[in-house]
Order: C-alpha cells, then sequence, then structure tokens
C-alpha cells in the first residue's frame, strides 16, 4: 500500500503541471547557439563535402579533387609549412600559457594578478587582421618601437626581418600574442577550481611551489590543456590571415600559396576550381577530427575524475 503524498509533493506536482516546457531556458539558450551552429558549421561543412567529391557539373567525381590537390606542386611545401608552425604554436602555448597562469595564481595575493590578466588580454580584442597589421610596423626596423632590438639582431630591413626561414616563429610570436591571453584567463580560473586544503596539505607535506605546481596543478589541469591543445590546433592548421596580409605587404616574400588555407583559396579565386578548394578544406577537417579524436581518447577527456 502506498503511502499518500505529502504536502511538498503535491506542491512540486502542482508546479511540474502548470509547466507546459520544463527547462525552457536552458532548451532557448542551447538552441540559440543551435541554429548558429547549424547555420555558419554544419551547412558549410555539408557544401564543402558536396563540392570535394563532385565536379563542376555537379556530377560525382569519387577522389580525383583530393588527388588534385596531392598533387600539385605547392601542396607538400604547405604541409611542411604548416606542421612546423604547428609544431612551434602548440609548445609555446602549452609551456609559456600555463606557466604564465601558475605565476599569476602565485601572484594572487600581491595585487598585481588583475592589472596583468588584463593586459594579456587586450592583444586578444583585436581582429587577426588588425593584430598583424600591428606586427608589420613591430617587425619593420626602420619604423619599430623596438627597431634598435632589430637592428641589434642584425636586421636593417623588413624583407631580412620575414625571410622565409624566419616565418614559422614570426606566425607563432603573432598567434601566441593575439589567442595566448584568453587561455590564460581560462587557465587561471581553473586553478582557482583546485581545493585550497589540497594545496594546503602540500605545503604542510614540504612540497615547494615547484613540486605542488608539478605534481598537483598541473596533473590537474591535464583535461582543461588538452582542451586547449585541440582547439589551438584546429586553428593552427587554419592558417592564412598572417601569411597572405605579410605576402601582400612583402610583395609576396611569404607566397601566396604558404599554408593549406591560402592554398584552397588559390585554387578557388585564382583557377577557379571550388572542388579541389573544398577538398582541401574536407582534408584539413579530417585532419583537425582525426588529431581530436587521439586526444581525447589518450587523455580521458570525459573520464569522471
Amino acid at each position: 500500500m502506498t503511502s499518500p503524498p505529502t504536502d511538498a509533493g503535491r506542491a512540486t506536482a502542482v508546479r511540474r503541471s502548470r509547466t507546459p516546457w520544463p527547462g525552457r531556458a536552458g532548451h532557448v539558450f542551447v538552441a540559440a547557439y543551435t541554429v548558429l551552429l547549424i547555420a555558419f558549421g554544419v551547412v558549410p561543412t555539408g557544401y564543402a563535402i558536396y563540392y570535394a567529391f563532385t565536379d563542376g557539373g555537379g556530377t560525382f567525381a569519387g577522389l580525383s579533387n583530393f588527388t588534385t590537390a596531392i598533387d600539385d606542386f605547392r601542396f607538400g611545401p604547405a604541409v611542411g609549412h604548416v606542421a612546423l608552425y604547428l609544431m612551434w604554436w602548440l609548445v609555446s602555448l602549452v609551456v609559456f600559457v600555463v606557466g604564465l597562469a601558475l605565476l599569476l595564481h602565485r601572484m594572487a595575493l600581491k595585487g598585481v594578478s588583475k592589472a596583468l590578466r588584463f593586459l594579456y588580454y587586450v592583444p586578444g580584442a583585436l581582429a587577426g587582421a588588425a593584430g598583424v597589421m600591428v606586427w608589420l610596423f613591430v617587425l619593420d626596423p626602420t619604423v619599430s618601437p623596438v627597431g634598435f632590438l632589430l637592428r641589434a639582431l642584425g636586421y636593417h630591413s623588413f624583407g631580412e626581418v620575414i625571410a622565409p626561414g624566419h616565418l614559422p616563429i614570426l606566425f607563432t610570436l603573432i598567434a601566441f600574442w593575439t589567442g595566448a591571453g584568453g587561455w590564460i584567463v581560462v587557465m587561471y580560473g581553473a586553478l582557482n577550481n583546485i581545493s585550497a586544503d589540497i594545496l594546503e596539505a602540500a605545503r604542510i607535506d614540504g612540497a615547494g611551489a615547484w613540486a605542488t605546481a608539478w605534481r598537483i596543478q598541473i596533473p590537474m589541469l591535464r583535461k582543461w590543456i588538452v582542451y586547449m591543445v585541440i582547439l589551438a590546433f584546429a586553428g593552427g592548421t587554419q592558417l592564412f590571415v598572417e601569411p597572405q596580409l605579410l605576402s601582400q605587404a612583402s610583395n609576396g616574400v611569404a607566397g601566396r600559396d604558404y599554408s593549406l588555407n591560402q592554398l584552397a583559396y588559390d585554387f578557388a579565386f585564382q583557377n577557379n576550381d571550388v572542388n579541389t578548394a573544398a577538398a582541401v578544406s574536407v582534408e584539413l577537417l579530417c585532419v583537425g577530427l582525426v588529431v581530436a579524436g587521439i586526444f581525447v581518447a589518450r587523455s580521458g577527456f570525459f573520464d569522471a575524475d
């Protein structure tokens, strides 16, 4: 025999019966994101896949567009350029973002942490093209505010600074300057979620700042670091704005086909070959998904702590 419902149970049932759409506020927020995701993510991806597997007349072309892209003499060097840039970019991001976040967390009681976080984040407020334009002036020894440093290093002209061998480092500096600030703030917030009792226990056990960071804080940031690496890798494969603007400003020193995205742009708007350009885009999508899947699987990203 079941017991009669209590007054609290009756009140809950009444509230539920009066709510025609439970959780509607959350659904509205999710719906807004879903609309944008479909409009600017799913639909363009579907178009790219369609064009990648068809020819100019809309006939199924198999993998011919992919082979055309891979057989192009510019494809291999572009892959090498992007791979070298990604190596520098991801290593610098992990090392310096995590290091600076740990440093800011240690300085939290000294009154300068908030100011530094704001300063780190300011460059990220600039659009990618605007950030590159700032760096075009910084890298020109004749007008740069750090021109004395460039000249001391033996660079006396803009062309010497942006020599092809320097481009991966330069693109890494630009990307770090514009994108690292936001990640520093994210890592700082993740560090604040670590229980103070854990850190206090480590201090009582005699762990210094280095030991605490290496054995406690960094392991507890693992999932955030993996998340950062996945998004940074996906963004890094899309390298376009920096070499494109640098190529225009330097009369082709960087080249119009330095990166894979530039090569796709050249296929589409110089060769009028949208299908091969779409094939390059789909290849980048596949690489990003595979790398993300490997990181998620190996890191236990979705495992409960």
